[in-house]
């Protein structure tokens, strides 16, 4: 199996509308340079249909009143010659009072929680806006609430799980419907030397029990849709993270987790993204 990189440049207005659509059809991962943006996608998709989504996202953007030039140009990266490619693009980053996110190849940053993380083919090396407020809110929540258990709903690499772990939760269930996920999270498990984590290929409408925090970091309609079953699986006077959407969305999420009998405690602003605090 091998991979296709595209080199995308497009209006900064349009991008976050454009990656949405991108991930629709089977995105893999994104990384934001600003001036452009670099996207994959297994070549199990095709290249046709790749390219038609494209053409299809300017459509969609210009229904929307946005800016709909898109250029670009994309190369076939094989399966042996992934790694490399990351490897190019993949520094480590520092995020909170103590948390480092760092790849296999790199030194340990000093003075600093160390969270390995090889990424694979799965959403999550912190370098994106949603992925370090979640850090940041996780480090932070973690000195006031119950730290026995966490969910990450839409677990990706296992990031935001595998930092809560290294706060001190003791232990954390991350889920995600993509194989190749959860193939990355539980490789990451072991880079970091976890054993009190468990990652499931599923739904999350699957899960029982109870969590003192439920982080979720997936697109608005994906929180609508499941917001009941992520108000089931909170315990009493616990806390709730919530990413993922785009400026304009949260609203819709809002009034759907108070209906539930959550409250918002803190709504953060990263530019395009809303990352929210609630509890039950």
């Amino acid at each position: 199996m091998g991979y296709y990189e595209f080199n995308i440049k497009i209006a900064r207005e349009s991008m976050d509308a454009f990656i949405e659509h991108m991930r629709a059809i089977g995105c893999l991962g994104v990384i934001d340079n600003e001036s452009n943006i670099i996207a994959y996608f297994s070549d199990i998709i095709g290249i046709q249909k790749i390219i038609e989504g494209i053409k299809t996202s300017r459509e969609i953007l210009s229904q929307s009143g946005l800016d709909e030039n898109i250029s670009y140009n994309y190369q076939f990266i094989g399966e042996r010659d992934w790694n490399e490619s990351w490897k190019k693009r993949f520094r480590p980053i520092e995020i909170g009072e103590s948390l480092a996110i760092i790849p296999p190849w790199e030194k340990d940053v000093g003075g600093r929680i160390n969270i390995i993380i090889d990424p694979g083919m799965a959403f999550g090396t912190g370098h994106h806006e949603t992925t370090r407020t979640c850090l940041y809110l996780i480090e932070r929540l973690s000195k006031i609430c119950n730290k026995g258990s966490l969910l990450d709903f839409g677990t990706g690499t296992g990031i935001l799980a595998i930092a809560a772990l290294k706060l001190g939760f003791r232990h954390a269930i991350g889920i995600d419907i993509d194989e190749l996920a959860i193939e990355a999270s539980e490789r990451n498990a072991r880079l970091n030397k976890l054993d009190n984590i468990k990652f499931i290929h599923g739904s999350i409408t699957e899960l029982s029990g109870r969590f003192d925090l439920i982080v979720a970091n997936i697109i608005s309609e994906t929180l609508i849709q499941h917001a009941s079953h992520i108000a089931s699986l909170l315990n009493k006077d616990s806390y709730c993270i919530l990413s993922g959407m785009i400026k304009g969305q949260e609203t819709d999420v809002i009034n759907k987790m108070e209906s539930l009998g959550l409250y918002l405690l803190e709504r953060i602003n990263d530019e395009r993204w809303i990352t929210l605090v609630l509890r039950n």
